[in-house]
């Protein structure tokens, strides 16, 4: 009786250092809106991995999950999900509907429309992101003021995998 109950308490105890690993590590998130439509629907549930930029800041293409100052209705911080565009010493240019990155203009597959609103013309700040959503119509982020360029440290993580819809489950490119 006192073995079992020795391997229940072992058995408890490594079940709760293992979810505390894994949570220190990945995260779960929802979609909530349509800013990175299509590559993300409203209400897909993602896994976020934080390991990668604990080895290394993010790269462009990635797709990150930051703390924004924003406010949710119920006064909570918002949680936004944007495609990384330039990072620190990139020109980040938008004119005329197109993105240009260091005087390249970008050739972006993945965006809702061929056309990218605004007027945008700044060197990517030391220390931070510069940031857009796929469906740039409908997204708000860094080439607003309210958003700006993103910290690093207000990043939480690498999108990584969808779980939901099962129709789309695997990993996010």
């Amino acid at each position: 009786m006192k073995k079992e109950i020795l391997e229940w308490i072992k058995t408890i105890a490594i079940s709760v250092i293992v979810a505390l690993v894994i949570t220190a590590f990945i995260r779960p998130t929802l979609v909530k809106g349509y800013s990175m439509y299509p590559t993300l629907d409203q209400y897909d549930y993602l896994i976020i991995n934080k390991i990668p930029y604990m080895l290394h800041e993010p790269e462009k293409g990635d797709i990150v999950v930051f703390k924004s100052d924003l406010k949710s209705v119920d006064g909570k911080e918002k949680d936004l999900i944007k495609r990384v565009i330039g990072v620190a010493g990139d020109r980040v240019k938008v004119t005329n509907g197109k993105v240009y990155v260091n005087q390249k203009e970008l050739d972006e597959p993945y965006i809702y429309s061929e056309y990218t609103p605004g007027e945008v013309d700044i060197i990517v700040p030391e220390g931070t992101i510069f940031v857009m959503g796929d469906n740039r119509e409908n997204s708000l982020d860094s080439r607003d003021e309210r958003v700006g360029p993103i910290e690093l440290d207000m990043v939480r993580g690498k999108v990584f995998v969808r779980l939901y819809p099962l129709s789309k489950i695997g990993k996010v490119e």
